[in-house]
């Protein structure tokens, strides 16, 4: 019994939007891109969404933007959990600002909010909270002691599209929020990502930096530069140390298309996830993902306890046998990476959460296709080995 990590939720559809666009002649920046922005911001709520190549370039634009609007400066704080994916952390490297981890919370597996108070400084000035495979984080712990500190508050939501804390959608709740469309992600566009803000002002730098640091893109009336209104001259200056990390029309064709099923795919790995805390929720043999509101449900995490503790590796060999695609909880327990050699960083405090997650948790995958059948088959090949 086949189980992948994930599957396409394409339809005809998608495949008429790719067509759509090649008969267009237009094929970057056009209106697909400015449409599906528009439709993305009205259905989660806010004002402005900006489309990118990718998720982690999400990221980069989210820290630059505010690094260049002068919120952040470089040598700042920003405390982190110990437990994401590489890019949620290194465009703070790359900006030269400082990185503070805080464990995670062993139930959500999101950063533990109780840890947090006490890893604030006079230096402290932001919080980077990850919304960990659809699983909300606690906003309302998070979002008071910001309040308090008058800290920013920036949201990577790549792996959470759709989920939900308080009846308010996750990425929506800071400064600055974060999306990625990868392939394997609740929303297909192959490859690509959105920033989303409510703020005009970073707005602005956000889409700057999109394409090369220019304005061509930004309106008339601007922060940045005084337009002449001689698109000879306009269209090529440079306000800004940019990238080009801009999307494609045909990316963002497929996420018109994929944005109008996106309540039904939300609600098929929602109804997953029932299943799976249904399945795994009392063994002795794991812990699983305890939500927080309501998780989207990106992926069904493990970790490994009791007769099983410490025998990880044989659980994969078995399930990579019976062909159950199996992978690593994001980059695991970040310290443990070899990268960590090249950031300015600190632990106050030691992070065995994430140590744990690191040493005996993974991953497989959810799709929205129905997958009882493929959970129980995992649990009793699983149980076989005890």
């Amino acid at each position: 019994m086949y189980y992948p990590l994930a599957i396409s939720s394409w339809t005809q559809a998608e495949k008429d939007a790719i067509q759509r666009v090649v008969n267009s002649g237009q094929h970057t920046m056009g209106p697909e891109i400015e449409q599906f922005e528009t439709e993305f911001a009205q259905k989660f709520g806010v004002k402005h969404a900006i489309m990118v190549n990718s998720g982690s370039s999400a990221n980069l634009l989210a820290v630059g933007a505010l690094i260049e609007a002068g919120a952040l400066s470089p040598g700042d704080e920003v405390i982190v959990p110990a437990v994401s994916w590489g890019t949620s952390y290194f465009p703070l490297h790359q900006y030269g600002l400082k990185l503070v981890f805080c464990d995670i919370n062993e139930e959500t597996l999101n950063i533990d909010p109780n840890m947090l108070y006490e890893l604030i400084t006079d230096k402290t000035k932001a919080i980077f909270a990850v919304n960990l495979l659809g699983n909300p984080c606690n906003y309302v712990q998070i979002e008071e002691l910001c309040r308090k500190h008058k800290l920013i508050l920036l949201e990577d939501n790549c792996e959470s599209l759709g989920a939900k804390y308080l009846g308010a959608y996750t990425g929506t709740y800071g400064t600055i929020g974060t999306f990625s469309f990868f392939f394997s992600h609740h929303l297909q566009t192959t490859e690509g990502g959105m920033v989303v803000t409510d703020d005009t002002h970073l707005m602005q730098y956000i889409k700057s930096l999109r394409s090369h640091g220019w304005v061509r893109n930004l309106e008339d009336d601007n922060d940045l530069y005084q337009k002449t209104n001689d698109p000879f001259t306009d269209n090529f200056k440079f306000v800004l140390p940019g990238y080009c990390v801009r999307s494609t029309e045909i990316c963002a064709a497929i996420g018109r298309e994929q944005l109008k099923k996106c309540d039904n795919i939300i609600q098929s790995r929602v109804e997953n996830g029932q299943v799976y805390r249904r399945i795994f929720g009392d063994c002795e043999w794991c812990d699983i993902q305890k939500q927080t509101g309501m998780s989207s449900w990106f992926a069904f995490p493990f970790i490994l306890k009791g007769p099983l503790g410490g025998k990880r590796k044989e659980v994969i060999e078995k399930l990579t046998e019976n062909d159950i695609e199996t992978r690593a909880v994001l980059s695991g327990n970040f310290l443990n990476q070899p990268v960590i050699k090249r950031m300015n960083y600190s632990v106050p405090f030691f992070t065995p959460n994430a140590e744990r997650v690191d040493s005996e948790g993974f991953l497989i995958g959810n799709c929205h296709k129905p997958l009882q059948a493929k959970l129980k088959h995992v649990k009793k090949l699983i149980e076989d080995m005890i």
